[in-house]
């Protein structure tokens, strides 16, 4: 089994900055596309960045200039680096995962989320 564990959301004031890490673990051959997805209250989730294990990177418009994605394929962990947020950057953020195990192939995978809320 692979499980991915999310850690550093919190309460941050508009304009501060948080750092989320997600690492996988288990029977883990490779790690493909790691991402982060966020969902607000009644809305749909939605791609924040992602990268992929050679560290291509893609990132929602709306987040461009302010949230850095990066990896360690030696940790199996994906970050993500949030600075200048704004208060419509409140979700709960969920990260996700391709990952290769020879038992089962290529599955994807997702973490249980942390809750981001940016207010003052």
């Amino acid at each position: 089994q692979v499980q991915l564990v999310e850690s550093g959301g919190g309460l941050v004031q508009p304009g501060g900055s948080l750092t989320l890490s997600c690492a996988a673990s288990g029977s883990i051959f490779s790690v493909n596309t790691m991402g982060w997805y966020r969902q607000a209250p009644e809305k749909e989730r939605e791609l924040v960045a992602d990268i992929t294990s050679g560290m291509s990177t893609n990132y929602a418009d709306s987040v461009k200039g302010r949230f850095t994605i990066s990896r360690d394929n030696a940790k199996n962990t994906v970050y993500l680096q949030m600075n200048s947020q704004k208060p419509e950057d409140t979700a709960v953020y969920y990260c996700n995962a391709d990952v290769f195990q020879l038992a089962t192939r290529w599955s994807n995978y997702w973490g249980q989320g942390t809750q981001v809320t940016v207010s003052s």
